[in-house]
């Protein structure tokens, strides 16, 4: 029997509208209450626990006890950026402008739900629609509808219990999850928030409906030589980052490029941390690269079975031998960029690329090669004491986060020891074929309204406007 998923998905939409209109009338200590109370509840630390072990077991991905600390660090991240902020009513009144601003909701927002972070992303979404006065429908990956669906209900029970509509949060029954039924969301919402792979990302900014997505990732981390004496430090950053949850987030270091002078200590300083190291030129070299892309070099379709597997498993698949305690697979790749290097693309797993460079200036252009294959927009990372060279990265490389001396996936969505905004959906910006380069928030899901009063006027006179030199060129 086929699904009528334009029927079914209207029926959603509808419930969202008519949950939206009552918490339309609310007042910004209601929203804020609300917020509060999900954002507690969902980080009490047996239920992220159980949601965590809930979507390992489902998935077939990452680890249950990193997933518990993703719900801690996003839920209770967004809760913390979101409070005592306004979101309802006159938000901002300018007397020296004659402008006030008012908030106001968007309506039903369609939430597309990876499978890499099933566990944070529908509470950290539905947070951001409550403090919003909107809805949300929450469409997940197919890998976790039973997670989302189990998340949602944790929610709607918050909502009930604080006498709001449940309705404000609903997730697609788990029967009905489907690329169809994504596709009709993205159609029938009244606002697209995706997170999620390249193809669906730009299926949400065609569908006709206002939309903000995310691109692809595939971060390149470089390691100069004035950090020799912190490799250990160093080290450590970027093995804690690559292992968090064998490697879902798309922020994790994908190709690392050490500067020659350092490259023997910084390889040895990566082993001590857990890392195994494959030569350029071993035979293990080709088993990794086929394991992983098991059609290379006709394409780069990524085995699915090593998505966010451990680094021992991933090492086993490809009957290589790496140390008792591997947590991060290193790969030497040398060579060139693109299909025919692997290597040099994002691979969802605790395994990177790594590469020699001769100097900075070197560096720098590998790591542009490697994100004009793949990656631009997203982000980059550098260890270093220089900050001209952090300047001129700033000035030169096609992202939109630049992450110095810190652990890349533990820094780029936000934490407590940076000032990214806490967010699941980080902006690419037009190098990423995304709307924004900023981490997305609560603050992206609002309309404005703008009001104008008179006020003296500000024209300037010419020669206050125009200077003397440029009014002499056209005298």
């Amino acid at each position: 029997m086929s699904i009528n998923y334009e029927e079914y998905v209207a029926g959603l939409v509808a419930k969202g509208h008519e949950a939206q209109k009552v918490i339309d009338g609310y007042s910004q200590e209601q929203v804020d209450e609300l917020c509060e109370a999900i954002a507690y509840a969902l980080t009490i630390p047996e239920t992220a626990l159980k949601f965590g072990e809930m979507l390992v077991a489902e998935s077939g991905m990452g680890i249950a006890t990193d997933k518990q600390l993703k719900m801690y660090s996003k839920v209770k991240g967004s809760w913390a950026q979101m409070k005592g902020k306004k979101s309802v009513g006159l938000v901002d009144s300018n007397k020296e402008t004659g402008m006030d601003t008012y908030a106001r909701p968007m309506g039903v927002v369609g939430a597309i739900i990876p499978v890499t972070n099933g566990e944070a992303t529908p509470v950290v979404k539905s947070l951001m629609a409550i403090k919003t006065r909107n809805a949300v429908i929450l469409a997940p990956h197919p890998k976790a509808r039973n997670t989302n669906k189990a998340v949602t209900e944790a929610v709607r029970e918050v909502l009930t219990k604080f006498g709001a509509p449940a309705d404000l949060v609903q997730s697609v029954d788990p029967e009905y999850v489907s690329v169809e039924c994504s596709q009709q969301i993205m159609k029938q919402a009244d606002f697209i928030l995706a997170t999620g792979g390249t193809p669906m990302v730009r299926q949400a900014y065609s569908s006709g409906v206002p939309a903000i997505g995310v691109g692809t990732g595939n971060v390149v981390c470089i390691v100069d030589e004035t950090v020799e004496g912190e490799l250990d430090r160093v080290a450590d950053q970027i093995v804690r980052s690559k292992k968090f949850d064998n490697a879902t987030s798309c922020s994790t270091e994908n190709n690392i490029i050490v500067l020659e002078a350092v490259y023997d200590k910084w390889a040895a300083a990566m082993e001590k941390a857990g890392a195994a190291l494959i030569k350029e030129g071993s035979p293990d070299k080709e088993k990794m690269v086929k394991t992983l892309w098991p059609e290379t070099p006709a394409n780069h379709d990524l085995n699915r079975h090593i998505v966010a597997q451990p680094a021992a498993e991933i090492a086993r698949m490809a009957d290589v031998a790496v140390p008792e305690g591997t947590t991060v697979i290193m790969v030497e790749e040398n060579g060139g960029f693109g299909n025919e290097f692997p290597l040099t693309g994002e691979k969802l797993s605790p395994v990177a690329g790594v590469r020699k460079a001769k100097d900075f200036e070197d560096a720098l252009q590998k790591m542009l090669s490697i994100l004009d294959y793949q990656g631009k927009g997203h982000s980059v990372s550098i260890h270093t004491k220089l900050d001209e060279r952090v300047q001129k990265m700033g000035e030169t490389v096609p992202v939109c986060k630049i992450v110095v001396n810190q652990p890349q996936s533990l820094t780029n969505s936000g934490s407590w020891t940076c000032g990214y905004p806490v967010s699941m959906t980080l902006g690419c910006g037009t190098w990423g074929h995304n709307s924004i380069s900023h981490n997305a928030t609560w603050k992206d899901l609002l309309n404005f309204v703008y009001v104008s009063r008179e006020i003296p006027s500000w024209q300037p006179k010419d020669e206050e406007l125009f200077s003397e030199k440029i009014r002499a060129r056209f005298a």
